[in-house]
């Protein structure tokens, strides 16, 4: 028997018996694929981990106390006196979901980050600068933090 196309019933358009779906392009150079394996690798620098997790605190998405064990006295109390504020919250009720453009760093020296970040939310863009020590257990503390005032764009 065959069907409409000429083909023997049971196959389509000449592919073996049981295939159902064309063969997956396996190239890793896929620009999805590249964007976002590179999204995870740059997920995973402590510069942006901070900024991220900064972020969600000071846009009233996590309260404070989240970044008691990531954080050292005088950056928290800095932390502690802005949260309230969320002054990364959306520029307007609604408004798009503020999020980490680019987050760049330098190194002064060994175990220590100085970091600085463009927050996006709409039209507004904040800088935010934050200073990343690594301690004795080699895990990263911020010390420092400062927030820009809001540009537009």
């Amino acid at each position: 028997m065959t069907s409409r196309t000429g083909t023997p019933a049971g196959r389509s358009g000449g592919r073996p018996a049981g295939a159902t779906a064309p063969p997956r392009r396996s190239d890793p150079r896929r620009p999805g694929a590249d964007l976002a394996a590179r999204r995870r690798e740059r997920e995973r620098l402590p510069r942006y981990w901070f900024a991220n997790r900064l972020l969600l605190t000071l846009s009233g998405q996590r309260p404070a106390h989240w970044m008691l064990g990531h954080t050292l006295g005088t950056a928290y109390d800095r932390i502690v006196e802005l949260a309230p504020q969320a002054p990364l919250r959306p520029a307007a009720p609604g408004g798009s979901t503020p999020v980490v453009r680019h987050c760049d760093e330098f190194r002064p020296r060994s175990g220590v980050i100085e970091a600085f970040a463009r927050i996006a939310s709409g039209d507004r863009v904040r800088a935010l600068a934050f200073r990343l020590e690594r301690g004795a257990d080699e895990r990263w503390r911020c010390s420092a933090v400062e927030l820009g005032e809001p540009a537009h764009t």
